[in-house]
């Protein structure tokens, strides 16, 4: 059948796919949680959910650096991936001799209709639609700070980057009730100095669990740039997976910004 992707290409894919190839930790996790179990024939190095996928699924290298001689060999009928977080060159190697279907996600928008039409690709919207309407009403739930506080959230260090405009982190954030310092320019995850971060002077600093692994030492020597600024540590994949584990995003939201109400 032909389907388009969030790409808007047209790709031609069997009807019911069976050897799917996942290169997308969210994604993957997505995957799982609608019942495709054994459909799902290989993951990244980065699926770590679910944990029994992450133990017996055969890997295919990493989202940035795919192994195509271990694609061949699982001979994939769908190839699903994501423009932000897989290579273009991969892509274009991969997309040459099979079925690539391509996620762009930006916001919670884009993360339901993403949801409903991997949905409709696996002959699974019965569990997909079910499930956007699910993380939709979470988020419904979902309660801003009262007055918003400006934010920057760090993904790694030496550069320093952020969280920048366009990225599905900036949409959550925004969800927050948290205005991000860093979304001015056009670049999605922009390397900062620390004169940029001190000029920037935001009220609170979150360096995120993935996928840097900032530890406590991290947090004395940011305070270093901004003396007085609250850091905390979050849980990157509640912010930046965009897939099934939504559902757990607007309650962990909720206890974060309880947390920060003075």
């Amino acid at each position: 059948m032909l389907v388009t992707d969030q790409l808007h290409r047209t790709i031609q894919v069997p009807e019911h796919p069976q050897r799917i190839i996942s290169l997308v930790p969210s994604q993957t996790e997505l995957l799982y949680d609608l019942g495709l179990g054994d459909r799902v024939v290989g993951i990244t190095k980065f699926c770590v959910h679910p944990e029994t996928w992450f133990k017996t699924k055969p890997r295919v290298g990493g989202t940035k650096k795919v192994d195509l001689d271990k694609v061949r060999a699982l001979k994939p009928d769908l190839i699903i991936g994501n423009k932000e977080e897989n290579e273009r060159k991969d892509i274009h190697l991969l997309e040459q001799e099979f079925p690539v279907w391509m996620s762009d996600v930006r916001d919670l928008e884009g993360a339901l209709d993403m949801i409903r039409r991997v949905g409709e690709l696996t002959g699974t919207a019965g569990k997909a639609d079910p499930l956007a309407i699910r993380i939709a009403q979470g988020f419904e739930g979902l309660t801003p700070l009262a007055e918003e506080r400006s934010v920057a959230y760090f993904i790694w260090r030496e550069p320093y980057m952020v969280a920048g405009h366009g990225t599905f982190v900036n949409d959550m954030l925004g969800r927050c009730g948290l205005i991000n310092v860093f979304d001015e320019s056009d670049a999605r995850y922009p390397e900062i100095l620390p004169q940029q971060l001190a000029e920037a002077d935001p009220d609170i600093i979150l360096l995120s669990s993935e996928p840097y692994p900032f530890k406590e030492i991290h947090i004395q020597e940011i305070n270093l740039i901004c003396p007085g600024t609250p850091v905390k540590f979050v849980d990157g994949e509640c912010f930046s997976w965009y897939g099934s584990r939504l559902l757990r995003s607007p309650a962990y939201f909720n206890g974060l910004l309880a947390g920060w109400v003075v």
